[in-house]
Order: C-alpha cells, then structure tokens, then sequence
C-alpha cells in the first residue's frame, strides 16, 4: 500500500489568520479535539464535492489543515464505532453487540482504557458534550452507573446517554444528563438530569455553547475535548436560525449547523491562541443512513451506507488541523481509521500505550507532521454483532459476508468464505469489479490473514469474556 502525503496546496495564508489571537508557548504536548458527527457521509461537505450544502467552515478546516481520503470509521453501526475511537481498540474485542440499547446488560467495561483516562494520567483535564452510547445503568446490569462517561476518564459531561431517536413509545423517556452532579434530583448517582426527551434542535447549539466555554476555561492546561454531534442521525432537527436553510433540505439544514458549530470551537480556539498547540480531527461515527432517503446523506463514490461493510458504511471524511504542525492544504492517502486516534494522541502526549491489551490502531503522526509513513496493518470490517466480514490488506479488499440495511446484494448474493470477492479499493472504489478470479494468491492471503486474526481475537476473548 502506498502511504503518502501529496502537496496540493502550498502555502499557509500571508496573514496567518487561523493564529490569530494572545501569543502562548508551545506546549510540550498538544491539546486534543475530536469532532464526531453522527451518520455523516463522505460526500456531505463541500471539500468532498457536495453541489448545495455548503460548508465553508469545514472546508476553511480541509484548507488549512490535511484530509484522509482512506479513512475508515472501524464499525458501520454507533456504538462499535464509539468504542474504537475511545479504546483504539476493533469492536470484536468489546465484549457487547455493535449497539447497545437502553436496556443492554453490557456497555463498555471497566477494565477498558479510553483516551480520555489515558490523557488523564498526562495531566490533560477532560471534557466530553455530546452522545455517550457505550451503556447505561438499567435493570439489566443493575443500575450500575459506570456505563456513563464520568467512569472513562471524563471529568464532565453533558449529553445523551445513547441515539436521539431512542424515544418513547418504543424506548423509555430520553434523558438529558449532566455531570458531575449531586445525584438528588436524577435516578443516576453522580449526574443531573437536564431534560427528558430534550427538543432535538436545541442540541448543537447546547454542546456548542458548553465547548466554547470549556476552551475558555482550560486555556491555560492541556485538555482533550470530545465533541459528540446528535446529527445528521435521525430525527433531523436543525436548530433556530438553520431550519430551512440549506438548499439540500432539512438534511443539509443540520450539517451547514454542525459546520457553523465547527467555526464557532475553532474561531474560539484562534482567538484564545491555542491554535498552534491544538490537534483538532472532524469526522463521523460511520456512513450515511441512506435506508432514510431524503433524510439520509451521500456516502459519494462509495457503495451503500451505514449498517454495511461496503465501503460507503465504513469511509468517513475525516480531517486533521494543527496549524504551524500540520502543513496546510495537504492530503494523505493512506489507508487510516478512528482506531488510530487513541494511539496517536497517547504518543503526542507523551504516553506510553497500555501494555496488557491489545491496540488495533497506529501513530499517526509521522503522516500528520510530515516525518514519515506508517507500516500498513490488516483493517478489519465488522458487521451486526461485530462479526468479520471483510478485510483490508493494502490496496485489496476481500469480503467473505456482505449485508445492507437496504436489502440489496448488490449482485454478490451468495458471497462466503468459498466464494469470496475481492475488489482493489484503490482503483475501484465503488467496489463493482470482482478481482478474485484475476488474484487467487492475493485471496488466499487475504482469508490466511482473516484465519490469523480470528484466531488471534478467539484466544484474546474479551473482559466480559473473563468476567463470565
């Protein structure tokens, strides 16, 4: 696989507006803010070619700092994909489906160590606003309050505990929590209830406010900032001043809101001069929901969406800015994934990675700061229960099992471990040209590599697997 770094615009702005601001010292390690949409698609933005939505702040992001065109979110589904950006670590390792409802017995384990604890134990104070979903206390597991975000490694949160949409009639009453709190006035020890079934439009503009004031105060102390947007998850509610804005629709709507949201963290980051001392990454939890029509978003060049491990359910945009570190307008095409946020944000923090687990993703900063690549690595595509059923190795992809949530094989109806197919993703992205006849060594290697990992993963087990 190639891993490069291409120049495609050359120089920073004369004016250097994105520093603008109090002058601080370099810091000796960087702050880290992650933007997380949900159910964003790879061609929902203007730097990905998207004709009506406009995104100018993202696409300021895109201009000043480095895109990843082969980059994937690590699970097609919400909560798989939360787990590995938080652990760095493949959801086959997580113990739990790839979602976890309401009422799941399991969420993330205690045992597990998120980037928020990891970055804790560097001295970063930390913060995340937005959608939790790696468990909640229920009758289930007995109300057992370290599901939540306060138990990670977060020292506040606020936000959902799981999906916008898990509302009555069919779920229970959604709750808005907060924390750290007393406890008295919620069900939860630890956290405050601020709403039950909060008006959706309200949300962006909510975490927004609560982040920009979060940088304000922390401008002084190394910090991770997480970021985790309801939308474009459905319902699509766009907050005032957005509704009916966009010539996309209520779709578009809620994206241009999240890039508003996008220009008020990174204006309040310029104007505080945080901006050289400041990794920010912007992408999604998966690909489009595009079972919602209308409602859904565009994956782009890519086959299917959300739910699938076709490449449009798994490549996500995904941008990096770090200004004065990161050189601007740059792209990387190597193939990247969620999974290499935790390490890379270990190792620039000067941390050591946990010894005693495994960890699936890679330091990306060689290819972020322009000293080097990375070594290519199996990518592995989970699909419902985090099932394999597809490989990436290089160029090569290789699926053993396909599944869409909108019914369609997609002309492979009987594909398996016998009969698989293999599509060169560099060449094809949108994955139409069965290789496997042309490159029977590649598929053989390709399932010896699978057979190694399951394996592998089979002897690992997980610690629910330990707790049983």
């Amino acid at each position: 696989m190639r891993n490069l770094i291409a120049l495609l615009a050359p120089v920073f702005l004369v004016a250097t507006p994105c520093l603008a601001g109090p002058v601080r010292e370099p810091l000796d390690r960087p702050n880290v803010v992650i933007l997380f949409c949900d159910d964003a698609g790879y061609g929902d933005f203007g730097f990905t070619g998207h004709p009506t939505i406009r995104t100018p702040h993202v696409d300021r992001m895109r201009r000043e700092g480095l895109a990843f065109t082969q980059f994937y979110s690590a699970s097609p589904a919400c909560t798989a994909s939360r787990y590995a950006l938080l652990t760095g670590r493949l959801p086959r390792r997580s113990g739990f489906p790839w979602v976890v409802y309401p009422q799941s017995a399991r969420g993330i384990h205690e045992q597990e160590i998120t980037i928020a604890e990891a970055l804790q134990a560097r001295g970063y104070r930390t913060a995340l606003f937005g959608k939790w979903h790696l468990g909640f206390p229920n009758e289930n597991n007995g109300h057992d309050p370290t599901f939540l975000p306060l138990a990670h490694g977060f020292e506040r949160w606020y936000g959902l505990p799981y999906s916008n949409d898990m509302r009555p009639p069919k779920w229970p009453a959604l709750p808005l929590l907060s924390g750290p709190a007393d406890g008295l006035d919620a069900p939860i020890p630890g956290y405050r209830l601020e709403a039950s079934n909060p008006d959706p439009s309200t949300l962006t503009n909510a975490y927004t406010d609560r982040a920009a004031a979060f940088l304000r105060e922390h401008a002084d102390v190394p910090f991770l900032l997480y970021v985790a947007y309801a939308m474009p998850h459905v319902p699509l509610s766009p907050g005032q001043g957005f509704a009916g804005r966009s010539r996309r629709g209520v779709y578009g709507d809620v994206i241009e809101e999240i890039d508003a949201s996008v220009g008020r963290i990174l204006g309040e980051i310029r104007a505080l001069g945080l901006a050289r001392n400041t990794l920010v990454v912007f992408t999604s939890d998966n690909g489009p929901w595009i079972v919602k029509g209308v409602r859904g978003g565009s994956a782009g060049p890519f086959r299917d969406g959300k739910g699938s491990t076709w490449e449009g359910g798994m490549r996500v945009p995904a941008l990096a800015w770090w200004p004065g570190r990161i050189e601007a307008g740059t792209t990387c095409l190597a193939a990247s994934s969620t999974l290499d946020v935790f390490p890379t944000a270990v190792r620039l923090a000067g941390g050591a990675l946990p010894a005693d687990r495994t960890i699936d993703g890679r330091d990306l900063s060689p290819l972020l700061l322009g000293t080097g690549t990375v070594e290519d690595r199996l990518f592995v595509y989970g699909g419902p229960g985090n099932r394999t059923q597809a490989v990436r190795l290089g160029r090569f992809k290789l699926h053993v099992q396909t599944n869409s949530q909108t019914g369609s094989d997609h002309g492979w109806p009987d594909v398996s471990r016998e009969k698989p197919v293999l599509f060169d993703v560099e060449v094809d992205p949108g994955e139409r040209f069965d290789l496997a006849a042309e490159h029977p060594d590649v598929v053989a290697r390709l399932l010896a590599a699978l057979d190694r990992f399951e394996a592998e993963a089979r002897e690992e087990g997980t610690f629910w697997d330990e707790g049983d």
